[in-house]
């Protein structure tokens, strides 16, 4: 029985409790020309 997992408090969560979050992505990928460059700034060096 203990493999078994309690759902009784899940199906009880109110989901219009939870607050409204706003996601910003604060790390972005490098271009492909940015890449490139970098690729390019080694190989001279």
């Amino acid at each position: 029985m203990a493999d078994k997992l309690d759902m009784s408090e899940i199906e009880k969560f109110d989901r219009s409790k939870l607050k409204k979050t706003i996601t910003e992505e604060k790390n972005t990928l490098p271009s492909k020309e940015t890449i490139q460059q970098e690729k390019g700034d080694i190989k001279t060096s």
